[in-house]
C-alpha cells in the first residue's frame, strides 16, 4: 500500500505505521511535538485524553524535515501578506497573543 502513495499522504502513512499513531493523532501533530534529536513524537490528548511519547521512525526523519521546511516557507509567505494563522487548542490564543503566527 505504501508504494502507491506519494507526498504528504505517504509521510502520514509512514508515521501512522511506524510509530503506532492513530490517524487523528497524526493529523493533530504540531511542530513542537516532534523531537528529531531524541527520535520521539509527543502525542497530546490522544485516546483517553492522555499524553504519551512514541518513537519517530528513522525512515521518516529526512522527509519530515523537508516537509516542515516547505510548510515553514509557506507560512512565512502567508504571514508577509497578513495571514499565516493556525488554529490553536483551547484558550491558547487568548493566553499567548500572536502564538497562532509563531512557528513553534
Amino acid at each position: 500500500m505504501l508504494a502507491c502513495l506519494t507526498g504528504t499522504p505517504l509521510l502520514m502513512a509512514q508515521l501512522v505505521y511506524g510509530s503506532g499513531l492513530r490517524l487523528q493523532e497524526c493529523c493533530q501533530l504540531r511542530v513542537k511535538d516532534v523531537d528529531f534529536d531524541r527520535g520521539e513524537l509527543r502525542v497530546r490528548r490522544g485516546k483517553g485524553d492522555r499524553d504519551r511519547v512514541t518513537v519517530l521512525p528513522a525512515a521518516v526523519g529526512v522527509p519530515l524535515r523537508a516537509h516542515l521546511a516547505c510548510v515553514r516557507a509557506v507560512m512565512g509567505r502567508r504571514a508577509a501578506r497578513g495571514g499565516g494563522f493556525v488554529a490553536l487548542p483551547g484558550a491558547l490564543d487568548r493566553k499567548i497573543p500572536r502564538a497562532s503566527q509563531q512557528w513553534g
